[in-house]
């Protein structure tokens, strides 16, 4: 392998990774830990599985198949696919995801170090926040060179200070818990329900376009530096979050399971670094703000500038996106997952099912196994979104695995079986073969 091609597959990698490694992830592992104890090695592998594995499993998917997100839901008719992907854009951007990372570097930055908190310091962080991302993000050429040469590596570092003090000086015994079913069940849900595997869709866009900015242009080059750069960054979670899962675990006889999530992290920091490692996992958590909502911004501007044919230019998109997500942002942590939580799990199931198809998309001929497929999982979504907020059906609770969160698999099975025996107008793939190139 060239020395070109190892630089490339390493700022890419290191750009996936931060991209991956938002705040809200942050705060999942140490809770694991302290929940698990002695179970904490078994509970990080199976959150680990359940979303940074699943979302691997969606970039190789499009390295398998050849194409990017729009190429797979493009199976479900060009108006479904479009109408899906554009709500996954949404969502796990200017709607939901990238205020949520202004909320988070108020919330976990910028109170914790100054002690300062109010609707005006709130308003001015927001505003001086998206100045940063608007101002990384204009250029669409050096979106992934910036994270990725800079960004990610400031942010590995603090984590690994924060993790290797932690583990040399614990800060307590882990406590020897009994393994019981709602551990791993908790586990897997927890990472299941991060629904990074939507966000693997559209950090795949940009991933692309940079890997072909950089010079690689037959499909062959790209996904081999894509593919390497997954590897990279799926490499650098497994150490970040096992670590973090880990202190966890040395704090579970310290503190109650009620513990708030955010409180737990910071008192973790605390014990081992004091307030100086308040402000390291400030900067970090920043940081990590800061790299996913580059990359979200970035993805959201090329995927409408390329759905609008140019019409809509990137640097247009890019600062409405911002200024969108500003205001959405000063709604504040809470409210935004409130509202945010029952469209990304009424549309989650739907996107997972045709990424896992998609990988078989070759053999499978008929666009109905798709679009049969797809409708079973979000007919089952749709329902569980409403026993979850209190609207009766509540026995769709009784579908097989479903205290994991995956209740529509058996649904979707079925109904990808039915879509079999209906004809369609026959494979599609070449309609919809990515155009990234």
């Amino acid at each position: 392998m060239k020395k070109k091609e190892i630089m490339d597959i390493l700022v890419v990698g290191f750009a996936l990774f931060s991209s991956f490694f938002g705040a809200g992830n942050v705060i999942f592992p140490p809770y694991l830990g302290l929940e698990a104890g002695s179970n904490w090695l078994l509970s990080f592998f199976l959150y680990y599985i359940a979303d940074i594995g699943l979302a691997l499993v969606a970039i190789f998917a499009m390295i398998k198949t050849g194409k990017d997100v729009d190429g797979m839901t493009g199976r479900l008719g060009k108006k479904s696919g479009m109408l899906l992907t554009s709500i996954i854009v949404l969502c796990i951007g200017p709607l939901v995801a990238i205020p949520r990372t202004a909320a988070s570097t108020y919330e976990m930055t910028v109170v914790p170090i100054t002690g300062m908190s109010g609707n005006m310091v709130s308003i001015i962080t927001i505003v001086v926040y998206f100045a940063i991302i608007l101002a990384l993000c204009i250029n669409e050429s050096s979106v992934v060179d910036i994270v990725g040469k800079y960004l990610t590596p400031t942010l590995f570092a603090g984590l690994l200070i924060l993790i290797i003090k932690g583990a040399v000086s614990p800060i307590g015994t882990i406590a020897d818990i009994q393994l019981e079913n709602g551990l791993v069940v908790n586990s897997i849900s927890s990472g299941y329900q991060t629904m990074d595997v939507m966000a693997a869709l559209i950090f795949g866009v940009m991933v692309v376009k940079s890997v072909t900015d950089k010079g690689y242009v037959t499909e062959k080059e790209k996904n081999k530096i894509i593919a390497g750069s997954s590897i990279v960054a799926g490499v650098g979670l497994l150490i970040v979050y096992g670590g973090l899962t880990y202190l966890g675990a040395t704090a579970s006889l310290l503190y109650p399971k009620d513990i708030n999530r955010s409180v737990l992290l910071l008192s973790i920091i605390r014990e081992i670094l004091g307030q100086p490692g308040i402000v390291i996992l400030g900067i970090v958590v920043a940081l990590a703000c800061i790299t996913t909502a580059v990359a979200l911004v970035g993805s959201t501007g090329t995927y409408f500038e390329r759905l609008t044919n140019g019409k809509l230019g990137y640097k247009t998109i890019v600062i409405v996106t911002c200024v969108a997500s500003a205001l959405i942002a000063t709604m504040g942590l809470d409210t935004i997952i409130s509202v945010a939580g029952p469209v990304l799990n009424i549309v989650y199931p739907a996107a997972l099912t045709v990424i896992i198809l998609s990988y078989f998309g070759d053999k499978i001929k008929n666009d109905n196994v798709f679009r049969g497929a797809a409708i079973g999982a979000l007919v089952v979504s749709i329902m569980e979104t409403c026993a979850a907020q209190g609207f009766g059906m509540e026995f769709i609770y009784n579908l097989p695995l479903s205290q994991f969160g995956f209740g529509w698999v058996l649904p979707a099975v079925l109904c990808g079986i039915i879509g079999s025996f209906i004809k369609s107008g026959g494979y599609s793939g070449k309609e919809v073969t990515s155009k990234s190139n």
